[in-house]
């Protein structure tokens, strides 16, 4: 009796997940993979069995990740101290020529292989791959100083063809952060600013955040579960949003203004946190929401 009882509960959780499945079949969601989840093996699985589930039932996920501790870890093996202003990695010859073998050579490439191992049929691209993500040199401020951080890209355009060619097949995209200027330089960029850029350039319906925190927090400490885009400038202001919580819901705001139907900041630290947020009613994270939501 208590296995017939565990087997109807599954059912349950199925048929509770049925009309998102129907909702957002067809449709694209960009994940920002990184933090713990990138970390811990055991949540490494977890998210690469939801991203291929995610597939196989009809989503199109593409997926952009970071790789920041594993370029420190390969500096410091070469005897090269990592160096931040604003946030920021200094980047250069040297490290941009580390990024693009840690993140394109080594990270890519763990992450196409594990989604492959799970069923999924993996393709590992950067924004050099076609030019598809174009930039342009950033540089940063401090104390009113123009400052100049090396081969650290601001995004001008991403030429979409390229994802939609993989992703409206079989295929699952998996993007390193590594763009391109008109001149055959190369860059690297802020993951979450590209999830976003690459969000907006294929009007997904979700973007999503892996990150290791629970989700953007009122005053109380309590997470939100969902918010529209204009309350998030009120707790910019009021201090309530601060610190690295800042660019990643400015990134989300950027993907909304330019036609993803809504954000999601999660907890990457749970296990399958990507089918809990999508597939239940109340969802583990914040969705901060368009209008047209």
């Amino acid at each position: 009796m208590e296995v017939m009882q565990e087997l109807i509960k599954k059912a349950g959780i199925l048929i509770e997940a049925l009309p998102y499945i129907q909702k957002f079949s067809g449709k694209t969601v960009v994940i920002k993979y990184g933090g713990n989840a990138m970390i811990n093996e055991e949540l490494k699985n977890s998210v690469m069995e939801d991203i291929t589930l995610l597939k196989f039932i009809g989503l199109n996920p593409i997926v952009v990740h970071g790789g920041g501790p594993d370029i420190s870890k390969a500096l410091n093996e070469r005897g090269v101290k990592s160096k931040f202003v604003n946030g920021l990695r200094v980047t250069d010859d040297i490290t941009m020529q580390t990024a693009q073998q840690v993140l394109i050579g080594k990270t890519n490439k763990e992450i196409v292989a594990l989604l492959n191992t799970n069923g999924g049929r993996a393709v590992g691209i950067s924004g050099i791959d076609g030019s598809f993500i174009e930039c342009k040199k950033q540089y940063t401020e401090v104390d009113g100083e123009k400052v100049d951080i090396g081969y650290v890209g601001d995004i001008v355009h991403v030429k979409h063809c390229l994802i939609d060619l993989l992703s409206s097949d079989q295929y699952i995209p998996v993007i390193a952060p590594i763009g391109t200027d008109e001149d055959g330089n190369s860059y690297n960029i802020n993951a979450d600013t590209v999830a976003a850029a690459v969000a907006a350039s294929v009007e997904a319906e979700k973007l999503i955040l892996l990150t290791d925190v629970e989700g953007i927090k009122d005053k109380d400490g309590n997470v939100i579960a969902e918010i529209h885009k204009n309350e998030i400038y009120e707790m910019i202001h009021d201090g309530s949003i601060s610190g690295g919580m800042i660019p990643k819901v400015l990134g989300c705001l950027e993907s909304i203004d330019g036609g993803v139907t809504g954000a999601h900041i999660i907890d990457g630290r749970i296990p399958h946190c990507l089918l809990l947020e999508i597939f239940t009613k109340t969802g583990i994270g914040t969705l901060i929401k368009s209008d047209k939501y």
